[in-house]
C-alpha cells in the first residue's frame, strides 16, 4: 500500500521524517535552476516545448552533430560559469556531518562536486568531458571549446537564449556554416560524455546509484519531476524496501504516489532550512 502523502508539507514535517536516518539524495534539474541553468520541465519552461537531441540522431547524422556543437559552443560557457547555490552547499554540508550518505544526480553540470559533495553518482555523465566515439580518447570540454572557436572565428559573440543541458537557441542559418572539431588524436567524432535521450546509462553507474540508495534509510528527492525512468526507478526501489521517500519540488511529480511527503518549495529555500533542523 502506498504511503499517505503529507502535502503541503512543512520544514518540521520533513525534518521529523528524515531525522536519525541515513539519507541518500536524488537530484534533478530543479536544484540547479537557481544557478542559472534552465530545466526541461520546471514551471518556467513548461510553456516552451523542446525536442532534445537523441542519441541515435547524434551518432548517425552529421547535420545533427553540427547543430549540437554550434548551439553548445554558445551554451557551454554559461554552464561552465555557473556557481553552486545554497541547495548544493546544504547537501555537501549534510554529507560532511554524516546525515547524507551521498548524491545520485540526473544533472550534467557537476555543481555538486564543485560545492564539496564527495560521493556523487552522475547518472547522465557530465558536460565537462568529451569522448571520441572512434578511439575512446577523452578531453576536457574546455579544450574542445577552444578548438571549436578557433574553427569558427567570431562565433562566441553570437547572442542566444540559454536552454537546458548547455544548449542554446540559434537560427538555422547560423548553424549551416559551423565547422565541427574532430578528435585531436584520430579525427573521429566527438561526443560530450553525457547520456542523450534514447541512450543508456552505463551498468556500473546504475549499480553505484543503487548501492547508494540501498544503503540508505531514507531517500530525499530534490528538484525532479521524476518523469525520466532513470531517476524514478530509485524512488520505486526505496518504496519497495519500505524506505521513506521525501520529495522537495515545485509542482507534482511522478513519484508522489510512492512518497511519504512532498514539500512544494524551491531547493534553495528548502535544503538550508532542512540542514539546520537536522543539525539540532
Amino acid at each position: 500500500m502506498a504511503p499517505e502523502l503529507a502535502s503541503p508539507a512543512s520544514p518540521d514535517q520533513a525534518a521529523d521524517l528524515l531525522r536519525g536516518r541515513r539519507i541518500a539524495a536524488l537530484t534533478g534539474a530543479g536544484i540547479s535552476t537557481e544557478s542559472g541553468i534552465p530545466d526541461y520541465r520546471g514551471p518556467a519552461t513548461r510553456a516552451r516545448a523542446r525536442n532534445p537531441i537523441q542519441h541515435g540522431q547524434f551518432v548517425r547524422d552529421a547535420a545533427a552533430r553540427r547543430r549540437y556543437w554550434a548551439r553548445s559552443a554558445i551554451g557551454w560557457p554559461r554552464v561552465a560559469a555557473a556557481e553552486p547555490n545554497a541547495a548544493h552547499a546544504a547537501l555537501a554540508d549534510m554529507e560532511r556531518t554524516g546525515t547524507v550518505a551521498g548524491v545520485v544526480t540526473q544533472n550534467v553540470d557537476r555543481l555538486h562536486a564543485r560545492a564539496g559533495s564527495r560521493r556523487v553518482v552522475e547518472l547522465h555523465g557530465a558536460l565537462a568531458e568529451v569522448a571520441c566515439l572512434a578511439c575512446g580518447a577523452r578531453e576536457a570540454r574546455a579544450e574542445t571549446q577552444e578548438r571549436l572557436l578557433a574553427l569558427n572565428p567570431g562565433f562566441a559573440s553570437r547572442a542566444a537564449e540559454l536552454a537546458p543541458d548547455g544548449d542554446a537557441d540559434l537560427p538555422a542559418e547560423l548553424i549551416e556554416g559551423f565547422r565541427v572539431a574532430g578528435c585531436a588524436a584520430c579525427g573521429g567524432v566527438l561526443k560530450p560524455d553525457v547520456v542523450f535521450f534514447g541512450g543508456s546509462v552505463a551498468p556500473d553507474v546504475v549499480a553505484a546509484a543503487f548501492a547508494l540508495v540501498d544503503g540508505a534509510e531514507a531517500l530525499l528527492v530534490v528538484g525532479s519531476s521524476l518523469e525520466v525512468y532513470s531517476g524514478y526507478r530509485f524512488v520505486r526501489r526505496a518504496a519497495e524496501r519500505g524506505v521513506p521517500v521525501a520529495i522537495v519540488n515545485l509542482g507534482p511529480t511522478r513519484g508522489d504516489p510512492l512518497a511519504a511527503l512532498r514539500w512544494d518549495e524551491r531547493a534553495c529555500a528548502a535544503l538550508p532550512a532542512l540542514a539546520e533542523l537536522l543539525a539540532r
